[in-house]
């Protein structure tokens, strides 16, 4: 009799509480394995491999792809795209941080439509819109017509291909990934806080420094890495607006897979990559939770 209450209750917590929740978690693992487990693995094992003459992948495990990134040249564009990123980043806090303060302290419609020029971008193909600044800013675009039209300059000015067209492009496409969490941050700070600064005889400066900026710390960082991380992958801004002067990792890897026609040491970027962007996201989990906690 035990026995079979022990079997009975067995089956009835199966199908109570592990079915359902195997029902619900079951497909999304499933999808996880298939679409992102086994394409990483994938291309960590292909970082290993090598090419014949042919430039055919060939499974002769090697570590030569990951010397190779050792290369004086390579290191040269890690550099340049730590550069950029860090640029991007700075350009993106200072202007996003007034922005957010601005819509968190707006009320109404105003807020909303504030809100709405931030999720606006997302509505169209960052390639698309890219595309739309090269044309802007092209020798015969809007920009240069509209300043020989005012006399401001007798002849078009070369505005495209260069590091700071590159850093332009960036951080409008990144601009939003910093908004939205230094928004989340300055919506929950506690108003009694900066009164009491204000009570306490501080200037606005004062009590920006010290009790405002602490306490959106955490909104700084996170925003930070959501800018940070990207930019060292978008290859297509760097094609499209750099012209090849202002490359990232994304380009060494993206000519790797196309035009080099070495999937191993593209392999072998992309995995560089990734590890690149799981030790920001551990500092992150490590620094930047600690910040958020603070400012709670």
């Amino acid at each position: 009799m035990r026995e079979k209450k022990s079997g009975g209750l067995s089956r009835h917590t199966f199908r109570s509480n592990t079915l359902p929740a195997l029902c619900m978690t079951g497909p999304v693992t499933v999808w996880l394995i298939i679409f992102v487990a086994v394409p990483l693995l994938y291309v960590a094992v292909m970082s290993f491999c090598s090419i014949d003459q042919n430039y055919n992948v060939v499974f002769r495990f090697t570590a030569e792809n990951y010397r190779r990134l050792a290369d004086t040249n390579y290191i040269q564009i890690y550099g340049q795209s730590l550069l950029i990123a860090a640029l991007t980043t700075a350009i993106c806090i200072l202007i996003g941080y007034p922005f957010s303060f601005l819509i968190a302290r707006t009320k109404g419609r105003k807020k909303g439509l504030l809100y709405m020029l931030v999720i606006i971008p997302f509505w169209t193909n960052s390639l698309i819109r890219i595309y739309g600044w090269r044309t802007f800013l092209g020798t015969s675009g809007w920009l240069n017509r509209g300043l020989e039209a005012l006399g401001l300059i007798d002849e078009p000015l070369d505005l495209l291909f260069h590091r700071g067209t590159t850093v332009l492009g960036m951080v409008y496409c990144l601009f939003p990934f910093m908004v939205l969490p230094l928004y989340t941050a300055i919506e929950k700070l506690d108003r009694s806080m900066i009164e009491a600064s204000e009570d306490l005889g501080a200037r606005r400066a004062a009590t920006f420094v010290r009790v405002v900026l602490p306490l959106t710390a955490g909104g700084i960082f996170s925003g930070s890495i959501m800018v940070f991380i990207p930019c060292l992958g978008y290859f297509f801004v760097s094609d499209i607006l750099g012209g090849g002067n202002a490359d990232v990792i994304g380009n060494l890897i993206e000519r790797q897979f196309q035009s080099g026609n070495n999937w191993p040491l593209g392999a072998a970027l992309s995995i560089t990559l990734i590890l690149i962007t799981l030790l920001l996201v551990k500092l992150y989990q490590k620094c930047g939770g600690d910040m958020e906690s603070l400012g709670g």
